[in-house]
């Protein structure tokens, strides 16, 4: 996992490089953007989600701007479904409050897992949620 640009405090954004179980991850705190893509099966999902949650955490707690997230995940185990219902849970708990939060669930038309796995987190939140299916 690396980090290049800084710490997941305020005003810093937050990069993670890919590996073979984890996303990619671009956390811009200056245009309120948070990109993942990939698959995320690691051994210790909180190795990588902590930072991701504590970012968008303190964006939400220090910012009134927009967040938007563009998730483009192909796989996602359990524990790693489950550090993504804490984000959302984030998310739905600032919207009911006024902010300006949107997701964008994008995935590989040949992959209707990812498709069917956006449209159940989608249920459960009201927060705008768009699901586009991207051409191979």
């Amino acid at each position: 996992m690396t980090q290049t640009s800084g710490h997941s405090g305020a005003g810093a954004d937050l990069i993670l490089a890919p590996t073979q179980s984890t996303p990619s991850v671009a956390a811009d705190w200056r245009s309120g953007r948070l990109e993942m893509a990939g698959e995320s099966y690691p051994e210790n999902t909180y190795e990588i989600f902590d930072g991701i949650i504590s970012w968008v955490q303190t964006f939400l707690e220090l910012t009134d701007r927009p967040l938007r997230l563009e998730l483009q995940l192909s796989y996602l185990n359990t524990s790693s479904i489950r550090a993504m219902i804490d984000i959302f849970d984030r998310l739905e708990h600032f919207v009911h409050s006024g902010r300006d939060i949107s997701v964008l669930w994008l995935y590989n038309n040949r992959n209707p897992r990812s498709a069917e796995l956006g449209e159940e987190f989608k249920e459960d939140y009201t927060f705008e949620f768009d699901i586009v299916a991207i051409p191979d």
